[in-house]
């Protein structure tokens, strides 16, 4: 499980990191580990 755990903070930092500038500041909350979603799941949300 800690090797599984690892790679999904890798994956959610990596993903945070590149999309943090064009998320607008009142929006923050869903890039919060609890809150993360895909850019994939995202778009099958909408």
């Amino acid at each position: 499980m800690g090797i599984r755990r690892k790679f999904a903070t890798q994956a959610w930092l990596a993903d945070v990191l590149v999309r943090i500038a064009d998320v607008p500041q009142n929006q923050l909350y869903g890039l919060l580990p609890w809150n993360w979603r895909t850019a994939e799941d995202q778009r099958e949300v909408a």
